[in-house]
C-alpha cells in the first residue's frame, strides 16, 4: 500500500515538474506539498488524470504557524472513489497572498473556502462570494489564528432597555484565582480515613 501511494506521488510529481515540493506517506495516506502558484493546476490534475480521478472534494482548512513568514498551511483532502484512495494536498501562504479558489473545479469548496477565510484570514482569488460565514459581518479578527486573544475583543449581549443586541469591549472584572496546585487530598491539617494504612500503622 505504501509503495503504491509513493508511486502515485512520484507520477504526479513527474507530470507537473516543479509543482510538487514533497511527497510523504503517513497513516496510510499520501500527502503532497505543492507550490502556492500552482495550487489550482495540481488540483485540476488530481481531478482529471485517469490515474488519479480524485473527483470527491472532502475538506479544506488551514493551520496557523505565526512564527513562520508563510504562516498558514492550507490543507485540501480529496477522495478517488474509482481507485479507493484519499490524498492530502498542502501549500503555504501568508496573510496577504491569496490562493486560487477551487470552486471552479469543486463547487463544494465554496463553503470551506469561506470558512477558512473567516476563521484564519486566508483569501482565495476568484471565489464567487468570499465573505464571513461563521462569525458576524462586523467581527474583528480571525478567531482560529494563534495570536487571536482567548477572550476576543468584544462581547455580545441583548440589552432590554434598548431592545437590541449590543456589542461591548470585553471586561473581565473578577480577580484571577490563585492556585496552589496541591491535590485536594494533600495539605490538610487533619487525618483522612485510610491515612493510617499509608503510614504503615
Amino acid at each position: 500500500m505504501v509503495a503504491e501511494l509513493e508511486a502515485l506521488g512520484t507520477r504526479v510529481s513527474a507530470a507537473l515538474p516543479g509543482a510538487v515540493t514533497a511527497v510523504k506517506v503517513a497513516f496510510g495516506e499520501l500527502t503532497l506539498d505543492v507550490e502556492t502558484a500552482r495550487w489550482l493546476e495540481v488540483a485540476a490534475h488530481l481531478r482529471d488524470d485517469p490515474g488519479c480521478l480524485f473527483v470527491n472534494f472532502t475538506d479544506l482548512t488551514a493551520a496557523d504557524y505565526p512564527e513562520r513568514e508563510q504562516r498558514f498551511d492550507v490543507v485540501l483532502h480529496l477522495l478517488s472513489p474509482k481507485h479507493n484512495r484519499r490524498i492530502r494536498v498542502k501549500t503555504q501562504t501568508d496573510e496577504q497572498t491569496p490562493l486560487a479558489s477551487l470552486t471552479g473545479l469543486f463547487p463544494g469548496a465554496d463553503w470551506y473556502e469561506r470558512e477558512t477565510y473567516d476563521l484564519f484570514g486566508v483569501t482565495f482569488s476568484g471565489h464567487p462570494d468570499l465573505r464571513r460565514i461563521m462569525t458576524d459581518y462586523g467581527f474583528d479578527g480571525h478567531p482560529l489564528r494563534k495570536d487571536f486573544p482567548m477572550t476576543g475583543f468584544v462581547e455580545v449581549r441583548y440589552d432590554d432597555e434598548q431592545k437590541r443586541v449590543v456589542y461591548e469591549p470585553v471586561k473581565l472584572p473578577q480577580e484571577y484565582r490563585q492556585f496552589d496546585f496541591l491535590s485536594p487530598w494533600e495539605g490538610v491539617d487533619y487525618e483522612l480515613p485510610g491515612d493510617e494504612k499509608a503510614k504503615g500503622q
